[in-house]
């Protein structure tokens, strides 16, 4: 039975529905607009502290608006983290496309991946920034954030876990590696290369921590390259 309209949403004048249309188009962009200044503000802390170990009010202050209204759009730190986490990742995979991208070989566009997103988690003091912003503090804070949100973590990482499982079957399809399951490989090699950031923190002398290069070498045998 086909569905039914109320008589005076059928009888709605067309301007009025453009005019309905625009104005939540208008509330939509003014939402966007303000949700971004928590956002920028919170990046702005995370690169002057170089750590985020900020707090809300820190946030609302710097951002110039109300606590009442940075509720509207987050329930927490926790929350506001994994929009500044989700950000970042979206840059990142961004930069990770252009940098294949680049290449025409699937070995070489696997290694410019792989180099790639090791220096996005580049363990450094001061680490060079790709982005727009100090990613390594959220990069670190997502290993709490993992814990916590694992279902959050996990679909904010998927354009790059997406990206290397493409790289890793083009590169198997060329006979340029040789893995059985190219899912598996793409797990192993995104966690090697993402969490040695961690391994390199402990390590004091800083000729002994892991380069891309050498990430990448280690990723490549065991990819039976």
């Amino acid at each position: 039975m086909a569905e039914t309209r109320p008589v005076h949403e059928a009888n709605e004048p067309a301007w009025r529905q453009r005019a309905v249309s625009r104005s939540l188009l208008a509330a939509r962009s003014r939402a966007e607009k303000r949700a971004q200044r928590y956002l920028d503000a919170a990046f702005e802390l995370i690169d002057e502290k170089g750590t985020t170990d900020f707090t809300i009010q820190e946030v609302i202050d710097r951002s110039e608006q109300s606590l009442r209204g940075f509720y509207q759009y987050f329930d927490g730190k926790d929350e506001l983290l994994l929009a500044l986490f989700e950000n970042s990742i979206l840059e990142s995979a961004a930069d990770l496309r252009e940098a294949v991208e680049a290449q025409t070989e699937p070995i070489a566009r696997l290694r410019a991946f792989t180099t790639r997103l090791h220096e996005w988690c580049e363990p450094v003091e001061t680490p060079p920034k790709r982005g727009a912003h100090n990613r390594r503090p959220v990069s670190e804070f997502s290993v709490q954030l993992a814990v916590a949100h694992p279902e959050r973590v996990k679909l904010a990482m998927e354009p790059i876990s997406r990206m290397l499982v493409e790289l890793i079957d083009d590169a198997a399809a060329a006979k340029s590696i040789n893995v059985n399951d190219p899912r598996r490989a793409a797990v192993l090699v995104q966690q090697m290369v993402m969490y040695s950031w961690f391994g390199n923190r402990l390590i004091q002398d800083p000729r002994m921590r892991l380069t891309a290069e050498e990430t990448w070498e280690f990723c490549l045998h065991g990819l039976g390259a």
